[in-house]
């Protein structure tokens, strides 16, 4: 009898402190693994992983903190020009993360690259990069967590954007002063004020209707070929599966665009603009009748072959689409 109470009253401490050991455990494992967490954002913003500290600290519970992961290729090997700047704006995000004031361990930065971490690579099924995922402090990562790389592009601020939305944790990035642009500008006012102080006592080539024509044509061709979308976007210059090995340099949606993209439309539309130029001078010049056949041949030639690149590639973007010219 008093065996069965010796017993009884042991399964009944058991049962009792197994839950309340159970939560120091927890704590204590969450606790070591922030303090390995802080430990690394210490001595360097974005924590690289592999595959055994993505599952320990990433997947594997508690986790009472939101990471925001760059899965990329940066070994030369690869030949992932996009990941090297991706990697830069991430880098930058990161630090003005890690040096801000507000800074906490509510939010951590991580990369993955596929030669150190492919395990982790084939475990997510990604078979391009570079890729950007949140994976919060509860729940499974949604699909709000993807960063839209093709539409949004990898500028800091961007992706800055996306982590505020995803963590309510607003970080200002912060650049480093670039002074290439005032420079350029300046060079650029120099040059043309060298010029019209040479020809101070001949101004009339300011008059001249073709330089402002040519002028404005080539502001026109800039502007429409997209170059203010990549500078509000921030797209990568074009897009490298490192499975295949294949480059993309015109991007399959409509919503968006590669730089690589916005200089080939751009160079179409001054071919097709060169085209029209060439058919009407055939039409109006004095030459003599066979340079001017020429030009008429030529002007054919580029309006028709360049009009239907351009339609071609409207075709590859805008998905079904029914019209096309010479080209599918």
């Amino acid at each position: 009898m008093f065996g069965n109470v010796l017993f009884l009253l042991f399964l009944f401490i058991n049962i009792y402190n197994d839950p309340a050991d159970a939560q120091k455990k927890k704590e204590t494992l969450l606790s070591e693994k922030l303090t390995q967490m802080m430990e690394w954002t210490s001595k360097r913003s974005v924590i690289r992983m592999n595959g055994d500290k993505f599952r320990r600290f990433v997947k594997a519970p508690p986790r009472n903190y939101s990471v925001v992961i760059m899965f990329t290729a940066l070994q030369p090997q690869r030949q992932c020009g996009v990941c090297k700047q991706a990697d830069e704006e991430f880098q930058m995000l990161a630090n003005s993360w890690r040096y801000s004031s507000a800074f906490t361990n509510k939010v951590f930065f991580a990369c993955v690259d596929f030669d150190e971490g492919s395990d982790v690579f084939q475990m997510l099924g990604m078979n391009s990069a570079p890729t950007f995922l949140h994976f919060p402090s509860k729940g499974k990562p949604r699909k709000s967590d993807t960063y839209e790389l093709q539409v949004r592009g990898f500028a800091a601020e961007q992706l800055a954007r996306w982590v505020a939305d995803r963590t309510d944790v607003q970080i200002r990035v912060i650049r480093p002063p670039n002074y290439a642009g005032p420079l350029l500008l300046g060079f650029l006012l120099a040059v043309i004020g060298g010029l019209a102080y040479l020809r101070r006592h001949n101004l009339e080539f300011l008059f001249n209707k073709n330089v402002w024509a040519f002028s404005a044509l080539c502001f026109v061709l800039i502007m429409t070929s997209g170059q203010m979308w990549n500078h509000i976007r921030g797209p990568p210059y074009a897009h490298k599966n490192p499975s295949t090995g294949q480059v993309s340099y015109i991007h399959g949606s409509s919503q968006a665009q590669f730089v690589a993209e916005t200089h080939i439309i751009l160079l179409f539309n001054a071919a097709v603009t060169m085209g029209m130029v060439l058919l009407c001078e055939a039409a109006t010049s004095d030459m003599d009748i066979g340079k001017r056949k020429i030009m008429c041949v030529a002007g054919i030639g580029l309006v028709m072959l360049f009009f239907s690149w351009l339609l071609s590639i409207f075709r590859a973007k805008y998905h079904g689409y029914p019209y096309s010219f010479l080209m599918t």
